[in-house]
Protein backbone atom coordinates (compact mmCIF):
# COMPACT_ATOMS: atom_id res chain seq x y z
CA UNK A 1 0.00 0.00 0.00
CA UNK A 2 1.59 2.83 -1.13
CA UNK A 3 -0.98 5.75 0.49
CA UNK A 4 0.29 8.15 2.88
CA UNK A 5 -1.78 8.31 5.79
CA UNK A 6 -3.69 11.67 6.65
CA UNK A 7 -5.72 10.44 8.70
CA UNK A 8 -4.96 8.25 11.68
CA UNK A 9 -7.13 7.09 14.33
CA UNK A 10 -6.52 7.03 18.04
CA UNK A 11 -7.41 4.98 20.60
CA UNK A 12 -7.49 5.13 24.39
CA UNK A 13 -7.66 1.32 26.08
CA UNK A 14 -7.54 0.97 29.62
CA UNK A 15 -4.70 -1.53 29.55
CA UNK A 16 -2.96 -0.64 26.53
CA UNK A 17 0.18 -2.84 26.68
CA UNK A 18 -2.37 -6.07 26.24
CA UNK A 19 -3.87 -3.94 23.64
CA UNK A 20 -0.43 -2.96 21.92
CA UNK A 21 0.27 -7.32 22.12
CA UNK A 22 -3.49 -8.01 20.76
CA UNK A 23 -3.75 -5.65 18.00
CA UNK A 24 0.12 -6.85 16.93
CA UNK A 25 -0.70 -10.53 17.14
CA UNK A 26 -4.31 -10.93 16.18
CA UNK A 27 -4.64 -7.70 13.29
CA UNK A 28 -0.62 -7.80 12.14
CA UNK A 29 0.53 -4.36 13.91
CA UNK A 30 4.10 -3.49 14.61
CA UNK A 31 5.07 -1.52 17.39
CA UNK A 32 6.69 2.02 15.65
CA UNK A 33 6.55 3.62 18.99
CA UNK A 34 5.66 2.87 23.03
CA UNK A 35 6.23 6.17 25.11
CA UNK A 36 4.93 4.23 28.96
CA UNK A 37 5.30 6.02 31.41
CA UNK A 38 9.17 5.94 33.76
CA UNK A 39 7.52 5.25 36.91
CA UNK A 40 4.71 2.41 35.48
CA UNK A 41 5.06 0.79 32.78
CA UNK A 42 1.22 0.38 32.53
CA UNK A 43 0.25 3.63 31.46
CA UNK A 44 0.99 4.48 28.01
CA UNK A 45 1.41 7.83 27.35
CA UNK A 46 1.68 7.37 23.18
CA UNK A 47 2.19 4.54 20.98
CA UNK A 48 2.58 4.45 17.41
CA UNK A 49 1.32 1.39 15.40
CA UNK A 50 1.96 0.67 11.99
CA UNK A 51 0.64 -2.11 9.22
CA UNK A 52 1.70 -2.11 6.12
CA UNK A 53 2.44 1.80 6.01
CA UNK A 54 -0.66 2.65 8.04
CA UNK A 55 -0.44 3.63 11.19
CA UNK A 56 -2.96 4.05 14.34
CA UNK A 57 -2.55 5.94 17.72
CA UNK A 58 -3.37 4.97 20.93
CA UNK A 59 -2.93 5.69 24.74
CA UNK A 60 -3.70 4.28 27.97
CA UNK A 61 -7.73 5.35 28.88
CA UNK A 62 -8.61 7.32 31.88
CA UNK A 63 -8.47 11.11 31.02
CA UNK A 64 -5.29 11.30 32.07
CA UNK A 65 -4.26 14.60 29.42
CA UNK A 66 -6.30 17.64 29.57
CA UNK A 67 -6.98 16.62 25.80
CA UNK A 68 -8.84 13.36 26.91
CA UNK A 69 -10.58 15.16 29.55
CA UNK A 70 -11.73 18.53 27.20
CA UNK A 71 -12.66 15.69 24.40
CA UNK A 72 -14.70 14.20 26.74
CA UNK A 73 -13.26 10.33 25.32
CA UNK A 74 -15.03 7.78 26.25
CA UNK A 75 -13.80 3.80 26.12
CA UNK A 76 -16.74 1.27 24.48
CA UNK A 77 -17.42 0.52 28.07
CA UNK A 78 -18.36 4.13 28.90
CA UNK A 79 -20.33 4.71 26.05
CA UNK A 80 -21.71 1.11 26.43
CA UNK A 81 -21.02 0.59 22.73
CA UNK A 82 -19.01 2.09 19.81
CA UNK A 83 -18.82 5.45 18.95
CA UNK A 84 -16.56 4.27 15.70
CA UNK A 85 -15.45 1.61 14.03
CA UNK A 86 -12.52 1.18 11.99
CA UNK A 87 -11.99 -0.17 8.51
CA UNK A 88 -8.53 -1.65 6.99
CA UNK A 89 -7.72 -2.54 3.93
CA UNK A 90 -6.16 -6.37 3.57
CA UNK A 91 -5.09 -8.87 0.93
CA UNK A 92 -6.06 -11.83 2.08
CA UNK A 93 -9.00 -11.79 4.07
CA UNK A 94 -9.71 -15.13 4.70
CA UNK A 95 -6.06 -15.87 6.51
CA UNK A 96 -6.52 -12.60 8.25
CA UNK A 97 -9.71 -13.14 10.11
CA UNK A 98 -7.88 -16.84 11.08
CA UNK A 99 -5.09 -15.73 12.81
CA UNK A 100 -7.38 -12.79 14.88
CA UNK A 101 -9.63 -15.90 15.52
CA UNK A 102 -6.77 -18.30 16.64
CA UNK A 103 -5.35 -14.75 18.44
CA UNK A 104 -8.58 -14.48 20.50
CA UNK A 105 -10.70 -12.19 18.94
CA UNK A 106 -14.30 -12.20 18.81
CA UNK A 107 -15.59 -12.43 15.12
CA UNK A 108 -18.13 -10.31 14.67
CA UNK A 109 -18.99 -11.06 11.24
CA UNK A 110 -17.18 -13.91 9.07
CA UNK A 111 -15.63 -13.45 5.98
CA UNK A 112 -18.19 -12.40 3.21
CA UNK A 113 -18.67 -10.93 -0.35
CA UNK A 114 -20.04 -7.70 -0.61
CA UNK A 115 -22.36 -6.76 -2.54
CA UNK A 116 -20.68 -3.42 -3.56
CA UNK A 117 -17.28 -5.26 -4.07
CA UNK A 118 -14.93 -6.73 -2.00
CA UNK A 119 -14.71 -9.13 0.43
CA UNK A 120 -14.71 -8.37 4.61
CA UNK A 121 -14.82 -9.50 8.08
CA UNK A 122 -15.76 -7.80 11.09
CA UNK A 123 -13.80 -8.53 15.13
CA UNK A 124 -14.67 -6.72 18.43
CA UNK A 125 -11.22 -6.29 20.14
CA UNK A 126 -10.82 -7.28 24.29
CA UNK A 127 -11.51 -3.57 24.93
CA UNK A 128 -15.02 -3.52 22.47
CA UNK A 129 -13.70 -1.47 19.63
CA UNK A 130 -15.00 -2.84 16.45
CA UNK A 131 -12.51 -3.76 13.37
CA UNK A 132 -13.27 -4.68 9.88
CA UNK A 133 -10.85 -5.80 7.77
CA UNK A 134 -11.51 -6.23 3.88
CA UNK A 135 -9.92 -6.50 0.12
CA UNK A 136 -12.13 -3.50 -0.67
CA UNK A 137 -10.04 -0.89 -1.46
CA UNK A 138 -11.66 2.28 -2.22
CA UNK A 139 -8.81 4.23 -3.70
CA UNK A 140 -8.22 1.64 -5.76
CA UNK A 141 -11.15 3.11 -8.33
CA UNK A 142 -9.71 6.38 -8.37
CA UNK A 143 -6.27 5.33 -8.98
Amino acid sequence: MTVKPAIIPCLTYRDAPAAIAFLCDAFGFARHAVHADETNPSIVHHAQLVREGQMIMLSSDGGETEFQRKARMLHPAEAKGVTQTLYVVTDDVDAHAARATAAGAEILLAPTDQDYGGRNYSARDPEGYVWSFGDYDPFAETA
